[in-house]
């Protein structure tokens, strides 16, 4: 094994270890599954087999095929997506980077709540689109994802794997066929002591029976084949009420930030499986593995399953437990650990839920910090004829005993002050606590978390509870509940928080160069507790640029005005440049900004970073006063221009139809009145009232009016016309961010007024160049640029500009979205001459 494939692994606590299948930590209740899903569980139990499926992003899996093999195999599976989903573009609002990234973890979580399999990742990055591995492989370590491929093979230990994609160009994306590049390396060292070798601290070698390729039909691009594997799936199971096609769309359905919305299709299909390495199967997934307890020696624990399975009571399903119980003593005396581990899990789930058991600790808040007491309430029932008795309750720091027996559907509710510990640490995501190693790769606090969706919450109450004879121990995590009007009940994990906060109240300022007046910062801080005095230190590149004093912070959101002088930002020669805040009393120092996403269908999800924000600052000149918006996917561009002193309005249906008549002349002036109107990103495939909208828009350009449109994809679209004039979009793009830029017409008013535009102004952009350019559009455009990937042909479709009437037409697929968001200046120049066309 080559040195640089040796995966140095930091210890960390067993907990995690044995907390690895525990894939829904986030959970804040114990609760009882449902009767058919206990019967599933059960079922499951009886079957030894485990399929992974492997690619690269969240929503690459097929859920039509997990739904399959949980629902009707019984199959445990899992589903391994290489990254979390951070470069991608975000429906539903401004975040991205690792804010959308966070997003997407939980809405896998939640897809996989609905079809049943578990979710794991690796430390990789999703750093946008790259068009084959050789681009993928620059910035991804190819030997650290394997090795964390390998460790969740190692840990999961499935019998069989499935690639999503093939490593070559039919993959569509140099990640996804990067995906199946480590999947086959790390297939072949997974069961190789030598490869990896610090793993073997904490798993053993695990060697998979087969790696497949799930093959498809993506609109034309067709990779099945009649010698191929057939699996026929989507069949009907009545205990769902749906077929598996059907609960895959519901599934798919809650990556609600890309705009996912899938079809449920009743109806079986097939599934088409390519051999990759291994032993080749020849009639099903799972020839020539051991499927029963039987194969194993285990005839005793198939026999009782048998049994339990037989007379299941789906009414009473506490009528199994004695089986149960016994059984359970049958699998304590297993002698592979990793099977006993692994099963005892599931069957203890299983037989908390058939006991009817359900168990939380709440308190009203919804923010603690370390070292306060908060009261919290424990509420513990069972709906079990045998009874089910509470032995004992560790609060954190202390024990109480109360052998009490639970009363069938009697709810006990014990209050208990319980002070969060002193050391206790911010409530964010693992890979986020510390600043990443790269571009391309999460730093991980703990090597053997790798793999995790997140960490199960290290603040819990622990409950004994007894069953017969047999003994259980219960982590209830430390929640928060409310009452909401509309969603009811509402619980969620208790979210620790420093002592203090602080943000900049925008996240970036802009400084012109003919402006003279003091540069005035405003920072907000929250404070959760007293402090009687301190400092908040202005900061850049390590040098204190001032402070000022504060006398007692005791609430929220107080706000602190900060001014430069002009001159002491002017001797800072960049012209985009990161300042950073402290607040500093009795010593210690805050320096975090509390990072709070909050949507309807996610729980509320927090992270820290540091407090800081960006200064854009330089000749960035603009000629508008007053744009109208239409709304596209989540982006930052409306927040950007009213930073930038633009009025932005977005534009809503009696912004058309107000006064007008059927021609669409009658709102003509109220269009009229600014000075350009803007798409936002993807707006033709969000804004379902464009047929409408369109042609008055037409008459806007027509009239004098200034139409700048941002990008758009080919999916979903509302109007098949864009443009004044015609144009075809398709997934050309430019992913390399530095790529060289042409200019066509270096004299065009576009790059000349209000600000001299030059390749200067191309520097420093982030992720990418633009993506789904035009490639054939009406001779009455007049491309700006010329660019390209390395290797590739030029495109001239990132801008393409056209004289309409008395206006200016322009489309534009670069991505401002990103750019704007990063503080870059040449975009921001660039922008405004788009914006201020119709003033030159």
């Amino acid at each position: 094994m080559p040195a640089k494939q040796i995966h140095m692994f930091k210890k960390v606590s067993t907990v995690f270890i044995f907390g690895f299948y525990t894939v829904f930590c986030s959970a804040q209740q114990v609760r009882p599954s449902k009767s058919s899903e206990i019967y599933r569980e059960i079922k499951t139990l009886k079957h030894l087999p485990k399929v992974l499926y492997l690619a690269a992003h969240p929503d690459d899996e097929n859920t039509g095929l997990l739904s399959w093999l949980i629902n009707d195999q019984n199959v445990e599976t899992g589903y391994l997506s290489l990254t979390r989903g951070d470069g991608g573009q975000n429906l539903l609002g401004t975040e991205q980077g690792a804010a959308l990234g966070l997003i997407r973890t939980h809405e896998l979580l939640e897809a996989r709540k609905l079809d049943g399999a578990q979710q794991f990742f690796t430390r990789a990055i999703d750093f946008g689109f790259s068009k084959n591995t050789t681009d993928t492989f620059k910035q991804w370590n190819a030997d650290n994802i394997t090795a964390d491929v390998v460790w969740v093979i190692r840990q999961f230990r499935p019998d069989v794997i499935i690639c999503r994609f093939p490593p070559t160009a039919a993959a569509g994306h140099g990640q996804h066929a990067a995906s199946a590049v480590v999947a086959e390396k790390a297939f072949k060292l997974a069961g190789d002591k030598t490869a990896f070798p610090d793993q073997l601290k904490y798993v053993n070698v695990w060697q998979p029976k087969r790696i497949l390729w799930n093959t498809f039909r993506f609109g034309t691009n067709n990779t099945t084949a009649e010698n191929q594997l057939k699996v026929t799936v989507g069949q009907y199971d009545a205990q769902l009420g749906m077929g598996y096609g059907e609960l895959a769309g519901l599934s798919r359905s809650l990556h609600k930030s890309q705009g996912a919305g899938t079809q449920s299709v009743a109806g079986i299909k097939t599934e088409y499986f390519s051999h990759v390495a291994g032993e080749p199967a020849k009639s099903s997934l799972f020839d020539g593995l051991s499927k029963t307890w039987t194969s194993q020696g285990n005839s005793d624990i198939d026999q009782s399953l048998d049994k339990i399975i037989s007379t299941f009571n789906f009414n009473n399903p506490d009528l199994s437990l004695s089986a149960l119980l016994s059984l359970r003593k049958k699998v304590l005396e297993l002698k592979d650990a990793d099977l006993k581990r692994d099963k005892l899990k599931s069957l203890d789930h299983i037989i908390l839920s058939c006991a009817g058991f359900m168990g939380e600790v709440v308190t009203n808040q919804a923010e603690a910090v370390a070292g306060d007491h908060y009261n919290f309430r424990l509420n513990v029932i069972s709906r079990a004829e045998n009874p089910v008795v509470l032995e004992n309750v560790k609060w954190l720091n202390q024990s109480e005993n109360f052998n009490r027996k639970l009363s069938k559907d009697s709810l006990i509710t014990i209050q208990h002050d319980i002070q969060i510990p002193a050391n206790a640490a911010l409530t964010e995501p693992y890979w986020l606590a510390k600043p990443a190693v790269n571009a391309a790769t999460f730093s991980v606090p703990n090597d053997t978390l790798i793999g995790l969706p997140e960490v199960e919450s290290p603040l819990n109450v622990l409950v004994d509870l007894k069953i017969d004879s047999e003994k259980f121990q219960v982590k209830l995590p430390l929640s928060f509940k409310k009452l909401d009007p509309v969603r009811g009940d509402v619980v969620e994990a208790l979210r620790i928080v420093p002592a203090l906060e602080l943000k900049f109240t925008q996240p970036l300022y802009l400084v012109k160069e003919n402006e003279d007046l003091p540069v005035s910062l405003n920072v907000k801080v929250n404070s959760n507790k007293q402090f009687n005095n301190g400092k908040i230190n202005l900061i850049y590149n390590g040098q204190n640029l001032g402070g000022v004093d504060v006398k007692s912070l005791n609430g929220k959101d107080t706000t602190i005005d900060y001014l430069i002088p002009k001159a002491k930002l002017a001797s800072i020669k960049s012209n985009q440049l990161q300042l950073d805040a402290n607040f500093v009393s009795d010593g210690i120092t805050y320096n975090k900004k509390q990072v709070l996403i909050q949507y309807p269908h996610l729980p509320s999800l927090q992270y820290f970073a540091p407090a800081t924000v960006a200064v854009m600052k330089g000749d960035i000149q603009s000629k508008v006063k007053k744009v109208g918006y239409v709304q596209g996917a989540g982006d930052f561009i409306p927040e950007f221009l009213r930073i930038a002193g633009i009025q932005v309005d977005v534009l809503k249906d009696e912004d058309f139809y107000g006064n007008s008549n059927e021609s669409g002349n009658g709102s003509q002036n109220k269009l009229s009145q600014y000075d350009a109107i803007i798409f936002g990103v993807r707006a033709n495939n969000t804004e379902k009232k464009l047929g409408r909208w369109m042609p008055f828009l037409w008459s806007y350009v027509k009239a004098g009016g200034n139409l700048v449109m941002q990008y758009n994809t080919n999916q979903d679209t509302t109007v098949d016309q864009l443009g004044v004039y015609n144009f075809t979009i398709a997934n050309k793009r430019v992913t390399e961010e530095n790529a060289e830029v042409k200019f066509l017409n270096p004299n065009h008013k576009l790059l000349n007024f209000p600000n001299k535009i030059t390749t200067n102004d191309f520097k420093g952009w982030v992720q990418e160049r633009g993506a789904y350019f035009p490639v054939q559009w009406d001779s009455a455009y007049e491309p700006l640029f010329e660019m390209h990937d390395t290797g590739e042909e030029p495109l001239q479709g990132s801008t393409l500009y056209a004289k309409y009437g008395k206006g200016n037409f322009i489309y534009t697929p670069l991505a401002f979205f990103r750019q704007l968001a990063a503080g870059n200046v040449g975009a921001a120049r660039l922008f405004l001459n788009f914006l201020s066309a119709q003033k030159n």
